[in-house]
Formats: structure tokens, C-alpha cells, sequence
């Protein structure tokens, strides 16, 4: 059974700092590459972050890049998501998710990820 299960959201005020982690059971870590997704209520769910299998390339949506960065340990099956200089326009369910292709196909779609979490909620206030 594969899980995916985040950890480390919360509410923080604009301007500061939170660390999503997502540690990941039953699949061979190493074989995929990882995404951070995320959702706003009546919004579309939204690329954040991707890293491939050995963590040697990293992609970020331009809303975050130079904010956001995202890093995994493959010896601790877990992929990381740090996020600094929060708006309030970063509230929002966090999602990560695995990628067998290593991102090849693409890593901007949800379709291309086949395994998800159950979600992090980040809220943060004015």
C-alpha cells in the first residue's frame, strides 16, 4: 500500500517561514521523482514544485521561484517543500505527489503523477 503523508503545515503570518514534509511508504523512493501541488478553495489545483529521483533538477511555478525550495532525502523517503517570504495568496491545501517518469512526460499536470498525499493545510494571514 503507498502512502503519502504530509506533514508540517499551519498558520504563519505574511512574511514568514513554514517546511512541508512528505514522507513517503510502499514504493521504491529513489524511482520517483516528486511534486508539491497545491489548492485554494474555487480554484484549480495549482503546480508548485517538482524534483527529480536524485534530486540533481528542481522546476518551480513563477509565483513561488526565488521563495520556494524544494529538496528530498531519499534515505529518509521523505521530499521537502520550504517556503519563505509567505503571502496570503500561498493559502492553500499543499499536496505532494510521485512521478515513475522522472518528470519526462511533463510536471506541470496532475495526470502525470500517480500516486498523491492527503494534503497540508497552509493558511496564511495579513
Amino acid at each position: 500500500q503507498v502512502q503519502l503523508v504530509e506533514s508540517g503545515g499551519g498558520l504563519v503570518q505574511a512574511g514568514g517561514s513554514l517546511r512541508l514534509s512528505c514522507a513517503a511508504s510502499g514504493l521504491t523512493f529513489s524511482a520517483y521523482a516528486m511534486g508539491w501541488f497545491r489548492q485554494a478553495p474555487g480554484k484549480e489545483r495549482e503546480f508548485v514544485a517538482a524534483v527529480t529521483t536524485s534530486g540533481g533538477n528542481t522546476y518551480y511555478t513563477d509565483s513561488v521561484k526565488g521563495r520556494f525550495t524544494i529538496s528530498r532525502d531519499n534515505a529518509k523517503n521523505t521530499v521537502y517543500l520550504q517556503m519563505n517570504s509567505l503571502k496570503p495568496e500561498d493559502t492553500a491545501v499543499y499536496y505532494c505527489a510521485a512521478d515513475v517518469n522522472n518528470l519526462n512526460y511533463g510536471r506541470t499536470r496532475s495526470s502525470l503523477y500517480e500516486y498523491w498525499g492527503q494534503g497540508a493545510q497552509v493558511t496564511v494571514s495579513s
